[in-house]
């Protein structure tokens, strides 16, 4: 394994149905107030990240804005490199159309309304919580899975009698690794959060290994029926 920066050609980009690209793995911010948020992109960048997850709903977006500024990536070349998320309200605007926790009825729906397809649903999704059916209806319409908890927030780490940790301890890396790689194996585009610098690495650091097919196996037979996080069509913010 690599222990230090990451190239960010080595990091693959999942192509969206609207001719765009993403790279496959990127930082999440939620959670992280509008100071602190500054030191962790400035860290995710110099380990080699060049997908940021934002929304104004996060309440950071003024202090993405100021690490990108003061690491260079707020203009030219550099911004190019660059793929950050937003979730827009009243700009009016948006390169590439994308959805959250929507169900195949909500895909229809919104194909039916407006005749096109989102490039992309974020959902809640790990070995825990795989949403086959969800997973299984965007690939068939070519839309890009992209996975929020991508390790139940840390709760999927030591599930399944130890199978993860097994796993981890015969490839020499550590658990959130064996999920992510996982992950990337399925093709999800992923988001792990993490505001330590070592963690940033560490979970970019997933390409010079594979899993084989039975540890592969042995993580998708970990699917449950319980969810980590809130259930969309019941949670509000009020």
């Amino acid at each position: 394994m690599t222990n230090g920066h990451i190239n960010p050609a080595n990091v693959p980009d999942i192509a969206l149905k609207d001719g765009h690209s993403i790279p496959q793995v990127g930082l999440g911010v939620l959670r992280i107030d509008d100071e602190g948020v500054v030191p962790v992109i400035e860290s995710a960048l110099e380990a080699g990240y060049r997908h940021i997850d934002g929304a104004a709903g996060y309440n950071n977006e003024a202090g993405v804005g100021r690490a990108l500024a003061a690491s260079g990536y707020n203009t030219g070349a550099k911004r190019e490199t660059l793929w950050v998320t937003a979730k827009l309200r009243d700009e009016g605007m948006a390169r590439t159309l994308g959805v959250c926790n929507f169900m195949p009825a909500d895909l229809k729906r919104l194909h039916e309304e407006t005749g096109a397809w989102p490039a992309v649903n974020q959902i809640e999704l790990h070995p825990t919580w795989q949403q086959r059916e969800v997973v299984a209806f965007c690939k068939e319409h070519g839309i890009a899975v992209e996975a929020y908890s991508p390790m139940a927030r840390g709760a999927d780490l030591n599930v399944g009698d130890g199978t993860i940790e097994k796993i981890a301890a015969a490839h020499e890396i550590s658990p959130a690794q064996v999920i992510l790689r996982w992950h990337i194996e399925n093709g999800t585009i992923i988001i792990p959060k993490s505001v330590h610098a070592a963690r940033q690495k560490e979970n970019l650091d997933l390409f010079d290994f594979a899993l084989t097919a039975d540890e592969h196996a042995a993580i998708d037979a970990l699917d449950g029926p319980t969810r980590a996080g809130h259930d969309p069509l019941t949670f509000t913010y009020a």
